[in-house]
């Protein structure tokens, strides 16, 4: 009796491994519809034809094959004495087949681009020509702030490569000597400064200079650790006077950038200054442009 028992186990458990054994057919069966959903896609990805890259493809084939003539179907037409057949003619590539049509094509290639470059450069004037304009209408409204404070002396206006300059020129009413402390005079300079500056979105570089005569006195050991203090002073003012920090920063240079020779006798004063810098954002070779826009000549920081 047990041994019947037994064997009908055994014959149970051989019959649920062979009905496992015929759902394999199912993986089977998804792998061959993977398969040919990726022929369509394939298949639909080469009936859409663009025309612009096909003639690109044209146009490189013949430069290529040189004076020999290629023949190439688009997808779709067949090619000539090829078994296919098909109403669609085939398409003739060939190069410039004397010297003077291959001349003809690059004088005109040369010409589309000397085209080009002069619509980009007619681009960029206009664009540094727009510059100019801001930086005009944000000098008239320093100007006109400073004339109120009948300080317009003090303060004079250029646009180089960077942008629009203020210069304040750090006589004895704006700095002490050998000292980076704004005085009374100094800082209503700078408060009438800052609101004009307050409204735009360029960034401010904030330059300090001195004069080529040593330091001697005071707590600054050279005219770098100088300079670099005072042009500190004016960025701590702007921003008290409502510009954002990250907009603004600061530099000193000592004597290393003057605006007069040594042997000028205003170069003592005159060199000695603050430069409010209104940084264009431009890019690099419009910003080139922006002295002769202004009517200045161009000069290299």
């Amino acid at each position: 009796m047990s041994t019947k028992v037994r064997r009908h186990k055994k014959h149970a458990g051989g019959h649920e491994e062979e009905a496992h054994a015929d759902e394999r057919w199912l993986v089977t069966y998804g792998d061959m519809l993977t398969v040919l959903m990726a022929l369509f896609i394939v298949l639909f990805a080469m009936s859409q034809v663009d025309q612009n890259k096909f003639n690109a493809l044209k146009s490189s084939l013949s430069m290529a094959f040189g004076n020999p003539s290629v023949t190439f179907a688009a997808p779709g037409s067949a090619v000539a004495g090829d078994a296919g057949g098909g109403d669609s003619a085939p398409m003739d590539i060939s190069a410039p087949a004397t010297k003077e049509e291959k001349e003809e094509a690059e004088k005109q290639a040369r010409a589309a681009l000397a085209a080009l470059d002069r619509a980009k450069a007619s681009a960029r004037a206009k664009n540094a020509e727009k510059e100019v304009e801001k930086f005009d209408r944000i000098k008239k409204k320093i100007q006109a702030a400073l004339n109120k404070q009948n300080a317009s002396d003090s303060v004079q206006f250029r646009v180089d490569e960077r942008g629009l300059v203020v210069t304040v020129v750090t006589s004895s009413v704006v700095f002490g000597n050998n000292s980076a402390t704004l005085l009374s005079d100094g800082r209503r300079i700078i408060d009438a400064i800052a609101p004009a500056l307050r409204t735009e979105k360029n960034k401010i570089e904030v330059d300090g200079h001195t004069n080529w005569l040593p330091v001697n006195s005071g707590p600054y050991p050279s005219n770098w650790e100088l300079s670099t203090a005072r042009a500190s002073t004016v960025v701590r003012r702007l921003i008290t006077r409502g510009l954002p920090a990250s907009r603004v920063n600061a530099s000193g240079y000592a004597d290393q950038r003057p605006l007069y020779p040594d042997t000028d006798p205003r170069s003592v004063t005159l060199n000695r200054r603050v430069e409010v810098v209104v940084l264009s954002d431009l890019d690099a070779q419009t910003k080139a442009l922006l002295p002769a826009a202004a009517g200045v000549p161009s000069t290299s920081h």
